[in-house]
């Protein structure tokens, strides 16, 4: 596993958070502001992209909500090194 940081504006946030989903190599993402976590988003490994899109949508609108009131926030992004093992999610 590895972790990567991103710091962007408020306006970027659920832009962003699409496209970290898109990617599908993502277990975990961390919404940070001011070094506090303020949302957790865990995601399930071998789910596709439009299937946790479509289950994250309330919390994409909560985060809209978010990046209105914030101009900085952190995102705080656990990947999953290489591709997962699909015998074992049968």
């Amino acid at each position: 596993m590895s972790n990567e940081k991103f710091t962007i504006n408020g306006n970027q946030l659920v832009d962003k958070i699409k496209q970290l989903i898109r990617e599908g190599n993502i277990r975990r993402v961390r919404i940070l502001h001011e070094g506090k976590i303020v949302l957790e988003i865990p995601l399930t490994i071998g789910a596709s992209a439009a299937a946790i899109t479509i289950m994250a949508a309330p919390l994409l609108a909560a985060l809209g909500a978010f990046a209105a009131l914030v101009t900085e926030c952190t995102i705080e992004v656990e990947k999953i090194d290489g591709k997962p093992d699909k015998s074992k999610q049968e």
